[in-house]
Order: C-alpha cells, then sequence, then structure tokens
C-alpha cells in the first residue's frame, strides 16, 4: 500500500478493519442469496465511506485519489459487490461535483455521503461503448424538462434516492447536445425493472430504467450541451476505480493461492516447492504491482489538477485484465479444489469479468490509448 498521511492512514485502517471483519464475512451470502450490498449501507455510512470521494466542504471525508485507490482495493478485495455499489454511487456524486453548481452540491452532497444513494444512467440499450448514439432526450416543458428515454445496466437504480441521467437536449449536436440532469426516481415517471441476473458481482444490482418524467430546470447540471463533458470527467476517475477494484480482487485471489501452495503437499512436498508453482506465483505478483503502479500514476495525476484520460485508460486495460489472469491462476493452484463453490476462488473470478466491459470495455480503452500515443 501506498505510504499516506496520518489522517488518511488512520481512515485506510480503519477501512481494513471493517472490510475484513465486516464486509468479508457476508461476501458469499451475498453472492450467493443475490442479496443487495446496500444491506451495508447504514454501517458504510455511519463510517462515512460512501463520501470517500466528496470534498470535507460538502460532507465527506476527502480523500486525496492516491489513498481512494487503496481504499477502494480494500473494500472490493473483501466484497466485490459491495466494491460495484459504492463506485457506481461516486460516479453519480462525482457528476454532480463535475457538473453542478455550489447550491446543487449542498443540496445532495451532505446526503450522498451518508445513506442517500446515487446511480448513474448513461448506458442505453443501443448506445454503450458510444454514448454519442444514446436516443434519450431532453426537450424543455413547464419551466423544465421532460425527460424520455431508456437506459439499461443502470447500477443502483433500484435503490437509488437520486438518479444523475445524461440526455440529448440537442440531438443535431451530437456529443455536444448531451446534457445532464439529476433526477428523483419517486417522483414519478420513472420505472426500474427488475435486477438484471449477472454472473458476478450478484450483488452490484444493475437495472433498466425507463424515463418519462418531468424534471425542474434547477436539477440540470450545468449548462445545456455540457454533459458529455462532464461524463469523460467522471469517466476518466471511475476507470481509476475499477482498476482498483480489479486491484484489490486478484490481492485476495492471490492470497488464497499463497496460503494454499504453502499449506497443500503433494508426495509430501508443499506445492510452494515446485518451480513451476512458484513462477505462476512470481507472474501473478508482478501484473498485481504493475497494476498498482498505473493506477497510482493516474491517481498521481489526477491529484496534481493535471488530465489522466491517458493513464485512467492505461489502468483500466491493464488491472482489469490482470485480474482475469490472476483470478484464473489462483483456481489452478488450487485444484479441483478450486473449482467448487466451497472455497471464493470461483467468486472473485466471476466478479471480476466484468472489469474488462463496463465504464468503456478494453477494445475502447485501446482506442483512447492509442489516440494518445498517435497524438
Amino acid at each position: 500500500m501506498t505510504s499516506h498521511g496520518e489522517d488518511e492512514a488512520a481512515v485506510l485502517e480503519a477501512v481494513r478493519r471493517y472490510s475484513g471483519e465486516v464486509l468479508a464475512p457476508a461476501a458469499a451470502g451475498i453472492d450467493e442469496t443475490g442479496r443487495s450490498a446496500t444491506c451495508h449501507l447504514d454501517s458504510l455510512a455511519e463510517m462515512g465511506l460512501m463520501g470517500l470521494n466528496i470534498p470535507e466542504a460538502y460532507g465527506g471525508l476527502g480523500l486525496r485519489p492516491t489513498a481512494l485507490f487503496d481504499a477502494v482495493a480494500l473494500i472490493a478485495g473483501a466484497c466485490g459487490s459491495t466494491g460495484s455499489m459504492i463506485t457506481a454511487h461516486w460516479l453519480a456524486t462525482d457528476s454532480i461535483l463535475h457538473g453542478g453548481d455550489d447550491a446543487q452540491r449542498n443540496r445532495y452532497l451532505a446526503g450522498a455521503a451518508g445513506t442517500s444513494l446515487g446511480a448513474f444512467a448513461l448506458t442505453e440499450p443501443g448506445a454503450g461503448s458510444n454514448p454519442a448514439d444514446m436516443t434519450t432526450r431532453a426537450v424543455r416543458a413547464d419551466a423544465g424538462y421532460r425527460i424520455t428515454g431508456t437506459k439499461h445496466f443502470i447500477s443502483n437504480a433500484g435503490e437509488a434516492d437520486f438518479i444523475v441521467v445524461y440526455a440529448k437536449t440537442d440531438p443535431a449536436a451530437g456529443a455536444r447536445g448531451i446534457s445532464a440532469f439529476v433526477v428523483d426516481p419517486r417522483a414519478g415517471g420513472v420505472r426500474i425493472g427488475a435486477p438484471e441476473r449477472t454472473m458476478g458481482l450478484r450483488g452490484g444490482h444493475v437495472f433498466e430504467v425507463s424515463i418519462d418524467c418531468l424534471v425542474p430546470e434547477e436539477n440540470r447540471l450545468g449548462s445545456e450541451g455540457s454533459g458529455f463533458r462532464t461524463a469523460l470527467k467522471v469517466l476518466d476517475a471511475g476507470r481509476v476505480e475499477i482498476a482498483a477494484c480489479a486491484v484489490g480482487i486478484a490481492e485476495a485471489a492471490f492470497a488464497a493461492a499463497t496460503g494454499w501452495a504453502r499449506q497443500r503437499r503433494v508426495g509430501g512436498t508443499p506445492l510452494a516447492g515446485f518451480q513451476g508453482l512458484q513462477w505462476m506465483l512470481a507472474d501473478m505478483a508482478t501484473d498485481i504491482e504493475a497494476s498498482r503502479l498505473l493506477g497510482m500514476a493516474a491517481a498521481r495525476k489526477r491529484e496534481a489538477g493535471e488530465r489522466f484520460s491517458r493513464e485512467a485508460s492505461m489502468a483500466k486495460l491493464f488491472a482489469s485484465e490482470m485480474a482475469g489472469r490472476v483470478t484464473d491462476k489462483a483456481i489452478q493452484i488450487h485444484g479441483g479444489y478450486g473449482y467448487t463453490r466451497d472455497l471464493p476462488l470461483e467468486r472473485y473470478a466471476r466478479d471480476a469479468r466484468i472489469f474488462r466491459i463496463y465504464e468503456g470495455s478494453s477494445e475502447i480503452q485501446r482506442n483512447i490509448i492509442a489516440r494518445a500515443v498517435l497524438g
């Protein structure tokens, strides 16, 4: 873990204890039953963990991005579903931080640092990798906007107290015509489907959201047409947080694999005594460390107020693919036991698989990196 100041180190130690004592023991049950990770919402809020990313001025703990990376890794390593729920919430609060004004930040963020849960509604059934293709519309009406459209794979939507919805106010302008709005899902005109049956992160529920509602003008974040720029800033931060989730899950799998290698014997010799297995562990350790360094490089640039899109994409790309390699090797090291659901290895592998897809697939990250490289 990176060295941090005294206050942040104390927060991270509290996160470590909470993750080990509360999140980790409940993770298998959440996965088995599909219970929402919002079951932890009260205790997360009590500790201030829902607002780790929110500045103190707006009621949060305001961790620096480097400390935030380590906190996310600790949470996700204990329970991937909880890591997913929290980081999805931060996409919504970051939208308000980047796109909103002081009145909007004061209105929403103090509650969001507690138990007021947010959702980030960008993806649509026909517009995932390219948000500019979205068909959700926001048309001026009755001193505000009528928003109509459908969003898909929206984390937290079924339990959310507010949803940041991205919609086109000027369809002819493409991406420059996208605006962002805070929508109250309980105010009428918002229909949320049943949770999707996902392969992993079974407690990090995702939903389809159908919208036909009126939203007052004061709920628009920023000027008309500024939404796409806000979304890009939010996704840059989100991609670093996904890299942190990937590192956390990979570290959990690696710890299980090294422990197994030391205790499991074949012909009287511990598995750790075989060079072939030692090389597997060496590759896993190197992969994890490289992912952490890439993530921290992006976090440091973010911390310095510099543009970090390239670094965020590199961190997400490498760490998400690393988590697939490491969790697979951890299963292999455990042999037949690793394939059973009695151990958490197969859950780690299922949970990690989505990291190569959401918030910009690996292919999209390669496009972003290539554009940066080629200028």
